[in-house]
């Protein structure tokens, strides 16, 4: 395999994690700022209602109750009013978001496809490398057994002479045994 980094299906994908909860949440509220201005006002008239009920004061309380579902009748004008006001751009945002969607995928299968050309080629170079490795010894081994083919051709029954030597050498190892054993026997008969 080569020395360098094999390449990445991830390459290139600085914007993976693109938008987070609090990120959705603040261009939500810039996108419709009358909704959570609407859930404050509900909220405030709900808290307004609560001291005022324990300061005993029941007038207080019910206008207080009244503007907390005006409040809430405001909201759900509100969140209904800018549904239909930003269809359009939701449309749009979803198609967008698919098309980019979609781009990202592409992306990655080209990446992905790349890297795979990329380590079928060098394991290509590697079969073809080690093919040549084994020819080559393939190669070596049949040049040593032609000179030793050689050798056996040009001696001209050189490995029978060759025997012969070997055997004479053993014949001559087996007598000076068999003389250094008579030799005992003799030295063993002379001490007694």
């Amino acid at each position: 395999m080569s020395s360098g980094q094999l390449p990445s299906s991830f390459e290139g994908d600085e914007d993976f994690y693109e938008e987070s909860r609090w990120k959705k949440i603040k261009r939500r509220i810039k996108e419709e700022p009358l909704i959570p201005l609407g859930t404050l006002g509900t909220c405030y008239a709900l808290y307004l209602a609560s001291q005022s009920i324990r300061a005993g004061d029941p007038v207080t309380t019910n206008r207080m109750f009244r503007y907390r579902i005006y409040g809430q009748a405001f909201t759900i004008v509100a969140m209904i009013g800018g549904s239909f006001y930003h269809n359009s751009d939701r449309i749009l945002r979803r198609n967008y978001e698919k098309v980019k969607a979609e781009k990202k995928a592409a992306e990655k299968h080209e990446a992905w496809i790349r890297e795979l050309e990329v380590r079928d080629r060098e394991d290509k170079d590697w079969r073809e490398r080690m093919a040549k490795i084994r020819d080559a010894q393939r190669e070596e081994a049949e040049r040593r057994e032609e000179k030793v083919r050689r050798k056996e051709e040009l001696g001209g029954g050189g490995g029978v002479v060759l025997n012969a030597v070997m055997s004479l050498g053993k014949a001559k190892d087996k007598v000076e045994a068999v003389q250094g054993k008579g030799e005992e026997k003799v030295d063993k008969a002379k001490g007694k």
